[in-house]
């Protein structure tokens, strides 16, 4: 099947910082992608170079076969962006804004119906009328989101989409994605929320220092990890020495220790009881793909 977006022995330096190291894969059409990676890493350079915004150095890319260079019409028409940064036109209001855009790819008034739907399922239908410049940053970002699928596109790439919103914008935004990707639609997503991507990404690429660390599945990412996680509160005020190499961190008088799969629950709790320390609370947790982030890239996201 041909893939969505394929990146071939992409390069691209600044100077002498190399921002991407021949990065090679491929995202599958219909999937639901996440494109993780620590600040610097190469995530947005990659998406601007796809997008047309950047000239990489070397490497190809190309969107459902198109190369974005000598075919970059078609790759173009193919693709919406939604950047990191709020980039709008303060003298448009929002109806004409979408309008515009939409105008851009060669879609008339047969596009205005699509552009009506986008402004209420974004919560934007009482805003339509409004100018640009009066709305908050919430709402720039959901007609950001509008605006790079107002001529329908068949991948979207979405830069950092809940970056300083608030949870009702977050939790209609996942509802919207979930739905445009029911409907066949390739949806990439970068997000330094973790939980956004191990929620809604069936599989997951990894970018760090502009090398390509990770690409599996979520499920397959976080089985890598052959621990679980135990959260206990205790009376006493130092771990017994068999357990002081599993500790992780603690606050607010927990603990938190990183139990091999091999070792049993049970076990770590019956060495605390054999050496007098008291269990007022424990909670445990299975390995999260943050987990899995930090191991791999050496930083929280």
């Amino acid at each position: 099947m041909q893939s969505a977006i394929s990146f071939s022995g992409v390069k691209k330096s600044y100077g002498k910082l190399e921002a991407l190291k021949g990065v090679e894969f491929e995202i599958q059409r219909g999937e639901f992608f996440g494109l993780l990676g620590p600040n610097g890493a190469g995530k947005s350079t990659l998406i601007n170079i796809t997008a047309g915004l950047v000239r990489k150095n070397a490497g190809s890319i190309a969107v459902l076969g198109h190369d974005t260079v000598t075919d970059w019409r078609q790759a173009r028409l193919n693709l919406g962006v939604v950047p990191q940064e709020l980039v709008f036109d303060p003298f448009f209001n929002v109806t004409d804004m979408l309008r515009i855009q939409a105008g851009y790819y060669g879609c008339g008034e047969e596009s205005w119906p699509w552009i009506d739907h986008l402004l209420e399922r974004l919560g934007l239908a009482d805003k339509k009328g409004a100018m640009m410049r009066t709305l908050s940053g919430g709402m720039k970002r959901r007609v950001l989101i509008a605006q790079a699928l107002a001529h329908k596109p068949q991948v979207v790439i979405l830069d950092e989409p809940t970056a300083g919103v608030d949870v009702e914008l977050r939790r209609t935004l996942w509802t919207f994605l979930r739905e445009l990707h029911a409907g066949g639609t390739t949806v990439v997503l970068t997000t330094h929320y973790l939980e956004e991507a191990q929620d809604l990404c069936s599989r997951i690429g990894i970018i760090n220092k502009g090398s390509l660390v990770a690409l599996e599945s979520t499920a397959q990412l976080i089985a890598r990890h052959p621990y679980r996680f135990m959260t206990v509160k205790l009376s006493c005020e130092t771990l017994p020495e068999k357990l002081q190499a599993m500790q992780t961190g603690g606050k607010n008088g927990s603990v938190e220790l990183k139990v091999p799969a091999a070792e049993s629950l049970g076990s770590v709790l019956e060495t605390l009881r054999s050496n007098g320390c008291l269990i007022e609370d424990v909670q445990t947790r299975n390995p999260s793909l943050e987990d899995i982030f930090v191991e791999l890239t050496g930083k929280a996201s």
